[in-house]
Formats: C-alpha cells, structure tokens, sequence
C-alpha cells in the first residue's frame, strides 16, 4: 500500500497495467518477471508497492525482501527476507542443497497460489540471489512464481554481474525489462501542480522541471518545499546529490563539474578546452559520468541529467575555482573558429567578473534577440548592460532607450515607463516629441488609455514634432480611438496620418487600419473592409510582427464583432496569431475565443484561451484575454473564477477605454445576476452608462440588454425595480433605435437584435408577459447564428406562454430547444433556470419523462463531500478513477489547468494533501 506521503502516480498508469499483465502471463514453466530499471528517485519503488498490493488482491502470495549494500557477506538476505514474513526461524540453507530448500519453502508459503517475490535494489544482489533468481525463473524450482524486481541504472556500469544476469532472463520470453524513464514536461507540472494545490504560478512548475528533469522524487521534494514557501534546497536532496557524486571517479566528477559551470549544450571541443585530459582520457571520464546518470550525451553536446547538481555542486566549489572555469569558458569561445555565441560569451565573461569585456557581448546578444523578435531575452540583455554601466557612462542613454523599448515589446509595460522617466531625466535625452511618442505607446499597451490620449496630443502639439513624428503620432491616435470606441474621432485623425508626408509603413498600416474599421462601422462596410484587407497586404508586404498583428487584429474584430461575420473572424484571428508578435497574438486568440464563444463553441474557446495565456500576457493584452476567459467563467457559472478575472481587469485597466470598460462591467452584471445580486448588476450597468463615450452601439446595447435583465430578474424575484435607472436604460435603447439608421447596414442588423432583446425585458420589467418579442428576438439571434441569445430568448418565449395559462403545449418546443442548447454549451446556470421554470410548470424536457429532472438534494452535514461544488464532485469521481488532469479535461470538457485548480480546491475543502488520500475519501463517502 502506498504510504501516506506518497504524491499522485502521474504519468506512471499505463507502466502499472502493463506490469501486472506481464506477471499475470506465465512462461512454459510457469513463470513471469518484470524488471524495473532507472535512475534512483524515478519511481519503481513506488511501483513495486503499488502492484504488491494490487496483486495481493488478486489472490497472489507476496513476499518483499530488500537488497543490502554489502555484497556477498549475507547470502540471500532480501530471499529469506522475505520469507522471514511468514516465519521468523527460517534460516540460511547449507550450500549443498540451498537452491531446493529455498524453492520448497516458496512453495509452502505459495499454499496452492501463484506467488509473487518482490526485490527492491536488486543491484545490490549477493551472488546466490542473483543464481536462485536464474535458476527459478527457468523453471527448475517447480514453483508458479513471478518476480517484480526493482534495478538502479547508474549501478550498472563496468563490469557489474547484474548486467550478465539481465542479459540472460532477457531471453526468456516470460521476463520482461522496463526502462523507467523520467516524466516528461507536462507530467512534472501535473505532479507539482497536485501536490501544491493545484495554485502554481506556471514559472515555478517549469522551474521544478528543470531542476528535476522530470524525476518524480526529486520533483515532489521540490514541490513541497514550493508549497511550504521554502527556498532553500532541502538538505534531503543535497545529500543525496552529494552521496552520489561522491561516487564519481575522479576524471568524471572534473566533467560534471565543468559541464554544470557551462551553458548547456556544452560541445565537446569547448568541453576539451575546459578539462585539461588527453582525449582518450577524457571520453572514459564523460562516459562514467553518463553511466552514472549524471550527464546525458546528446548530439548537440552535454547536458545535465538535473539542473540540481549544478546549484549543488555551486556550494562545493570555491569561488577562486568558479571565476577560473568561467574565464577558460570564455577563452575557449572566443578563441574558436566560427562566431562566439554571445550570450554565452557575455555569460561566462560576466562570472568570471570582467564586466568590460562582458558588455560589448551583452549588447550583440540583445541586438541578436531583437532581430529574432525575442524581445524578452533582448530587455534582459539590454537591463544586463545597463547593470554592467555606471550612470555617468556616454553609453547609457542609449542603453536607457533600447531597455525601454523592449520592455514595453516583451508586455513589462510599468518597467518601460520606469526606464522612459530615467532616460528623460538624462542631459543628451531625445526630443520632447519622442519622448511623448514613447509615453503614449507605453500607457496605451498598459490600459491608461486617458493619459495616452493626452500624450498623444503633447507630441502633435510639440515645437520639435517632425513630419514623421507627427505622421506616427496621428496614426497612433486613431488606433487608440478606434479601441476607445470613438469612430467618428479615429476617422478624422485617420485620414489626417494618411494625408501627411513621411508616414512610414507603419504608420500607414494603423491609420489604413484605423480608418477601415470606422469606416466599416459607421458608413460602408464593403469600403472599409477593402481598407482594412489593403492594410493586411501592407503589412504583410512589411514583414513586421507589430505591422502584421495590428492590421489583421482590426480586420478580425470587425469580422466576429459588429459585422457578425464571425467564422471568417475566428478564422483571420487564428492566422493573424501565427504570424504576428506575442502581445498582437494574444489579442488576436482573444477575438478568436471571444468568437467562438458567440457561436456556441465554448470547449474549444477555453482551449484557445489556455494557448494563449501560455504567452504570460500583461497590459492590454492581458486585460483582452481576461475578459474573454471570464466570458466562459460566467457561462460556466464558476462565479468565483470570473469575480478573480474581473478584479484582475479592474487593476489592470486604471481607466481605460470603452472597449475594454463596457464588457467588464456587462461581464459583471451578469455574474451578479447568476448570484441573484440585483442591486450589484444595477450599479455596474448604471456606471457605464453614465461614463461612457463611446459610440459602439453594439457594446451599449449588449451593456443594456443585462442592465435591463436585472430589472426583470428582480422584478420576477419580487424585489423592487429601481425607476431612474429604468428610465435611464429606456433612453440608452431609444438611443441605440435612432443611432443605428446611421450604421452601416450589418451593424444595424446587430444593434437591431440587441434592441429586441431589451424590448423584450421591458415587457418582464412592466409585468406583461408577452412571446412575440421574444420569438422575434430568437429568430434574430439565429439569423446571426449566435446560439446563447436565441435559446435564451427561446426560454422567456415559453415562460411568457405558460404564464399566460394558455397554449402551453406551444411552451414545450422552445423550453427543449433551450435546454438542448445549454447543455451543449456547458452553461450549468442557464441550464438549471431552464430545469427551473420546466419544473415550476410541470414541462418534461424530454418525450420519455413525465416530469423534469429534480434538482440535486442539500448537501447532508454529515456528507465528508458536502462542501464540494458539483464541479468539484465531477473531478473527484474522475480523479478517484486514476485519470490525469488531461483525461479529466477531455471527459468535463474544460481546461487541463481548469482541472488543477479544481483539484486545489478539493484538496483545501477536504483537507488532504494527495491524489491518493482524495480518492479515499471519494470511495468512502461513495
């Protein structure tokens, strides 16, 4: 049985199956082996306890020994070991008939069954263990026996007997020889994830991975002390490491110490330059090193087994040593025949403490990751330089400019800022006009949309403005205005950027871009398309990711936005993605979830969403991608996962433009709404009617359907409608009705559907239950192939007739369509208002039911699962399955990270701390 501090067997399922069928299916003589071999900490162990108990309950008799690290002194000790189970006095056999006392006694305590023998360490086999072994499994001892036997890899170099014995049972078709190997990437941050709770910051889960390389001891070792905030490497690990490289001869450890002091991969001519060997001599020392499962020998070079050894060994070193070994590094770089890495060369030269000779090499690696759109490693580099630089150096301001820039490219937008402020305040800093340019980029990437515009209109304003700057900066500001949802401002200041000289492609894609998409919403869509797809080509005839992402970014919100065109959306977004930089693909996944959403595909949009936030977005991108999860959170009914998002949102923005403003407050009317919270739903509504400038009657008009739906909610819940913000409401659709004469037709098809929707509620709010609104509103909603508004207006359609006590059979079509929709879908509030008012008025929402499903009883008080959601319970029945969080997200249809805080909050809830201990209390309480 697995012991009580054991984690999740992650990754390990199909291997545990695989080993009992293997031992099941005897060979001809009526035996079967299974042989484990890997790296200590890998996992057989753990295997071994958990096909023991396994086949104990599979009737089997098992017997567990341990092999000793004392050689051939105590003859078959883990044999009678194990015998001792049964019978404290069995003693050594006399030499002469030892193999024959030994198969007698396995037969005795067999007692007609077949028997299981366990062997853990078996490297550490005496040599008349290692003959039984031989002798039983062939047959001879006359015992229907199977073997599990456990082997450390790094045991087995050189000559050892083992190999010999291996090597001979591998010719028997009975026996079989598992190579355990390490978990891979996913795996490890599963076993990370399930033992800190479910709540890891993805950094830290790679980080556990590399330094683990995937070994599950060491991974769950690390794990604990990540959950425990422990920073230090635990002394347990340490001196495991140590006793290990201990063992290393003396030519192998100067090769691990050399190869954990490079930058993997490290070559193996550097690697001759750095361990002073005759090469003959060398290859025998990095061959003991793999043997010893230190170092793994790859095409491409050497590399640490575990990143664990290099901080390790980093302690055991003196610092006289590490400086030596980096400056041989960096010799040997830069005296090779090709051009030096830089980033290695500025590395080692770094450590070796030459910042002189390290930063002309820090500046080359930034200017190479900026030419490869890297610009994360690139402001590492630059914020590396500026690290290696004294204030007063002439080289600084420089540096300042490139440190900001890539900053604001690689989405640390409040660095940028930071950086733009001290390269402001030096004496040789650039134009006023520049530095405005700049701060406007900075703030509009970071949310704070007011202040960017005012920055904008500094930089036109300046004295010292270029025709080129001034051709950017109006650019510039028609993009921010089309996000703020100004169109008819974006257009004048679009076709402002395009009339003047010196725009360059750039500039030319944001106001082409800008103009098309205002254009498209406000006059003629087919012209502003036509800008909008010339901004594509221009961008594309560009080649810049920047150029790329804003153009098809404008293209696609359109297409899945006002113009409803929304597969061709989805589609433009997904293809923008592959082809733009990291902070326009985020926002182009955005659209491509968010339009996923709309046609009833949320699995798929929850997918696109996990992809994405992989990016680790921050600013405005962030903000987009938050939204459009918290879209589904809603959806779902995961109240607390969308009020986490929204407060994100709310940070992130500090003010921030109608385009982003206006979805978070809808977006928090209707979880209030699901939370039966009225007076919340109302006050969201309310603020962005009176703030907003905006005039995207789309936003308005899907902010007023909820503001309206609220009213409704409360009046049917028999709280009190609020009349000032009724009236209010009522004026925003009179206004919606007058604006969307003036927009362009697809547009006004849109805006038209919205103010159906809150005519609709009008007539809840009012108390005359009236189907034709809403049957008109469904039709419109299937017209524009949005499944979620129609089936909802399907629902009121069928409350609205059967509170009228008349015709009820014409309720039952729309109530089933409505329900069949939800559960699509996954929306499990909508669903359960449908199963609701069905069972209010006694509809069956199937032909074979003469009543709807009752809802699920209170949770007993003496139920161990009584705090658990009903999510929650879904996950846990899945878990107690033996399902990983992949398999758990493929069955529930939700992310594979949705499933890990899931599974956090089941271990909080019950108090346990692994996968194991969950499933017990699963199977207890089932």
């Amino acid at each position: 049985m697995a012991s009580e501090e054991d984690g999740p067997l992650v990754g390990r399922t199909g291997t545990l199956t695989q080993i009992q069928s293997d031992l099941r299916n005897a060979g001809p003589g009526g035996t079967s082996a299974v042989f484990l071999t890997g790296e200590s900490g890998v996992g057989k162990s753990r295997l071994l306890r958990e096909t023991a108990a396994a086949m104990r309950d599979a009737d089997f008799a098992v017997l567990s020994g341990t092999c000793l690290d004392i050689g051939d002194a105590s003859p078959l000790h883990p044999v009678l070991q194990a015998l001792r189970q049964f019978d404290h006095n069995v003693q050594p056999a006399d030499a002469g008939d030892l193999l024959d006392r030994v198969s007698q006694a396995l037969r005795e305590v067999a007692g007609g069954r077949r028997l299981l023998l366990v062997l853990d360490d078996l490297q550490w086999a005496d040599r008349s263990t290692r003959q039984l072994l031989l002798y039983l499994l062939a047959g001879l001892g006359d015992v229907p026996l199977a073997v599990l036997a456990a082997v450390r890899a790094e045991a087995l170099h050189g000559a050892h007997p083992l190999r010999k014995v291996l090597a001979e049972l591998r010719r028997l078709r009975s026996v079989r020889v598992i190579d355990l190997a390490p978990l891979d990437r996913e795996q490890t941050v599963e076993l990370v994830a399930a033992i800190a709770g479910g709540t890891v910051d993805p950094e830290d889960a790679e980080r556990v991975y590399k330094r683990s390389g995937g070994n599950p001891f060491v991974a769950e070792e690390l794990a604990r002390d990540l959950r425990d905030g422990r920073v230090e490497l635990s002394d347990t690990l340490r001196e495991i490491f140590l006793s290990r490289v201990d063992e290393l001869p003396t030519a192998a450890y100067a090769v691990v110490r050399a190869i954990a002091a490079g930058v993997e991969p490290v070559g193996h001519e550097v690697l001759a330059r750095i361990v002073p060997l005759p090469e003959d001599q060398l290859i025998e020392a990095v061959r003991a090193a793999v043997a010893h499962r230190f170092v793994i020998s790859q095409q491409d070079g050497y590399r640490l087994r575990h990143r664990l050894v290099s901080e390790i060994l980093a302690d055991e070193v003196l610092p006289a040593e590490a400086t030596a070994l980096h400056r041989r590094y960096a010799e040997a770089l830069e005296s090779g025949d090709t051009e030096p890495d830089h980033a290695r060369l500025a590395h080692h030269w770094q450590r070796a403490g030459e910042p002189a000779r390290a930063l002309p090499s820090v500046v080359a690696a930034a200017r190479d990751a900026e030419a490869l759109y890297g610009f994360t490693e690139a402001h590492r580099y630059w914020s590396t330089a500026l690290d290696l630089t004294t204030g007063d150096a002439p080289e600084r301001t420089e540096l300042l400019a490139h440190a900001a820039e890539s900053a604001h490219r690689c989405g640390e937008h409040q660095r940028a800022l930071a950086r733009l402020d001290d390269l402001a305040s030096r004496s040789d800093a650039p134009s006023a006009c520049d530095l405005h340019l700049r701060r406007a980029r900075y703030l509009t990437a970071a949310g704070r949309t007011a202040l960017a515009e005012a920055e904008y209109v500094h930089a036109l304003d300046a004295p010292d403005c270029s025709p080129a700057q001034r051709a950017s900066a109006a650019a510039q500001l028609a993009e921010l205005l089309v996000h703020l949802g100004r169109y008819a401002d974006a257009n004048e200041r679009a076709r402002e950027a395009l009339e003047m000289t010196g725009a360059t492609s750039a500039d030319l894609v944001r106001a082409s871009a800008a103009l098309g998409y205002s254009a498209a919403f406000r006059e003629d869509p087919a012209a502003g398309l036509d800008v909008l797809r010339q901004a594509v080509e221009i961008a594309e005839r560009s080649g810049h990711p920047d150029e790329i992402g804003v153009a098809y970014l404008h293209l696609a919100e359109l297409l899945a936005g006002p113009l409803n065109s929304i597969e061709e959306g989805v589609l433009v977004a997904r293809r923008g993605a592959e082809k733009a930089s990291r902070t326009y693909a985020s926002r182009l996944l955005a659209i491509a979830a968010n339009g996923l959403f709309r046609v009833g595909q949320w699995a798929e949009a929850d997918a696109v969403l996990d992809t994405a936030m992989r990016h680790r977005p921050s600013g405005a991108e962030a903000v987009e991608l938050l939204l459009s999860r918290c879209r589904l959170w809603v959806g779902f009914g995961d109240a607390e996962q969308a009020h986490r998002d929204l407060d994100a949102v709310a940070t992130l923005l500090a003010g921030g433009g109608a385009r982003h403003v206006l979805p978070m407050l809808t977006l928090r009317a209707g979880n209030a709404m699901w939370l039966a919270r009225w007076p919340e739903a109302r006050a969201a509504v309310q603020r962005g009617l009176l703030e907003t400038r905006s005039d995207d009657l789309v936003l308005i008009g899907i902010l007023a359907w909820h503001g309206l739906r609220a009213e409704a909610e409360a009046h049917a819940a028999g709280d009190q409608v609020d009349p000032l913000a009724l009236r209010r409401l009522k004026a925003s659709v009179d206004r919606m009705a007058a604006g969307a004469h003036n927009a362009a037709v697809q547009v006004r098809a849109v805006v038209d559907a919205y103010i159906d929707l809150c005519n609709a509620e009008i007539s809840r709010v009012e108390g005359r239950p009236d189907p034709t609104p809403w049957a008109r509103a469904a039709g419109a909603w299937d017209k524009r192939q949005q499944p979620y508004p129609a089936a909802y207006a399907r629902l009121r359609q069928a409350e609205a007739i059967l509170q009228r006590k008349v015709k009820r059979a014409t309720a039952v079509t729309p109530l089933r369509e409505a329900y069949a929709t939800a559960i699509a879908m996954g929306a499990r509030p909508f669903a359960a208002e449908i199963v609701s008012v069905a069972q209010r008025y006694r509809v069956a929402l199937a032909d074979d039911l003469d009543t709807v499903p009752m809802p699920p009883p209170e949770p007993d008080p003496g139920d161990e699962l009584g705090a658990l959601t009903q999510r929650e319970r879904e996950v846990l029945a899945a878990l107690a399955e033996g399902l990983t969080n992949r398999e758990i997200g493929e069955r529930l249809f939700i992310s594979e990270r949705t499933v890990g805080v899931h599974v956090g909050h089941i271990f909080d809830k019950l108090q346990v701390r692994t996968r194991v201990q969950a499933s017990r209390v699963y199977l207890t309480a089932a």
